[in-house]
């Protein structure tokens, strides 16, 4: 650690209040993105840089012959669930813990980024840049977020993601693909045994879907996952109907790309198959690289994460780690405890500082 401790961490505490008290929904983030660049600016950053609602900065001797890390997390939320029993937007700490919407995901990671970003932004020597990036539109994973700043960014060696993990290391991420398929039939009257029944048609490709098995397993994930999660036809009980659509939930492991898993399923199925995005990559990177050492090496573990995030949106060896846990993310009276703040900026700092070459303070 470079800077004191408890400073780092009231400061902390103190932008992540700011931050709960100032509504954030995805593509609703102007005030919070403001926010995060004028402590950044309060803290002695110089040159913060803001595209749509993402906000971004280089450590102040960036050197361009030397790789980059990226640190990045989303400062958007989803709107409270109606199961809350305190206002969403009052920060509240009560027995060491910090509730409000936001607190745990990602909130308290965007905070210890920010607090170990400035923690090493006036080291001179480091092996890496660092480039710090709170983006928007995490949690609809839409194009204006981290995507739409990527060709903004110096070339990136290196992610960290931050999401609530407990602090563990996330090294893997299924991808995400969704499937809008449409068997076509004939219509016809129901009485006469008319027509083509579409739905029988969907039924064949529904069953194919259920029973495959893609002969590639996962050493984190296992298998890939497709689940028919919606199904619609028919208008009327005498029609036999002449379409009928069914929507496809697919988590893609490590082993696949999320093209190939599409193209399976096209040749297999009679019916239309239009993915809506093949955007929402599956990640992995090799647990031999020198940031999963060193995470192992502060006595860090690694899983891979079902849930998705920015990660699949970037095209460089990443892991995603970050304060607080997945299983409190989206829930009513949702919080994250003070001392996972704590460790969150110094397992942050005490990585980078592995990676950036620097002793331990």
């Amino acid at each position: 650690m470079y800077k004191d401790t408890g400073i780092l961490h009231e400061n902390a505490v103190a932008l992540l209040a700011r931050l709960i008290e100032t509504p954030s929904f995805s593509r609703e983030e102007e005030v919070t993105a403001g926010i995060v660049s004028s402590f950044l600016s309060a803290h002695g950053v110089s040159d913060i840089r803001q595209k749509g609602n993402n906000v971004w900065a280089l450590n102040r001797s960036f050197d361009p012959s030397k790789p980059t890390i990226l640190l990045n997390s989303h400062h958007d939320t989803v709107k409270p669930n109606p199961g809350y029993t305190r206002d969403p937007f009052k920060p509240e700490i009560e027995c060491g813990r910090l509730y409000g919407l936001g607190s745990n995901d990602a909130g308290a990671s965007v905070v210890s980024l920010c607090s170990a970003f400035l923690d090493f932004y006036d080291i001179d020597a480091m092996a890496y840049n660092l480039c710090l990036a709170i983006t928007a539109e995490e949690e609809i994973s839409g194009h204006g977020g981290v995507e739409s700043i990527l060709t903004d960014l110096p070339p990136l060696d290196f992610a960290i993601v931050g999401e609530p993990t407990g602090m563990q290391m996330a090294i893997a991420e299924r991808g995400l693909v969704v499937l809008d398929c449409l068997a076509e039939g004939r219509a016809g009257h129901a009485a006469r045994e008319e027509g083509e029944n579409a739905i029988y048609k969907a039924l064949e490709d529904i069953n194919w879907l259920r029973n495959y098995r893609f002969p590639q397993k996962s050493d984190l994930f296992g298998e890939v996952k497709m689940s028919v999660t919606v199904i619609n036809a028919g208008s009327q009980h005498n029609v036999v109907p002449a379409q009928c659509s069914f929507t496809v939930d697919i988590r893609v492991t490590d082993k696949y790309t999320n093209e190939e898993v599409v193209e399976t399923v096209r040749r297999n199925l009679k019916s239309r198959v239009t993915p809506r995005s093949v955007r929402l990559k599956p990640s992995f990177i090799d647990p031999s690289h020198r940031a999963v050492r060193a995470g192992l090496d502060l006595g860090l573990t690694t899983f891979g994460s079902p849930t998705t995030s920015d990660q699949a949106l970037l095209d460089v060896p990443s892991m995603k780690i970050g304060p607080g846990e997945s299983t409190r993310s989206h829930s009513a009276d949702e919080y994250v405890r003070l001392d996972e703040i704590r460790e969150g900026i110094e397992i942050y700092t005490r990585l980078l500082g592995s990676l950036l070459e620097l002793p331990e303070q």
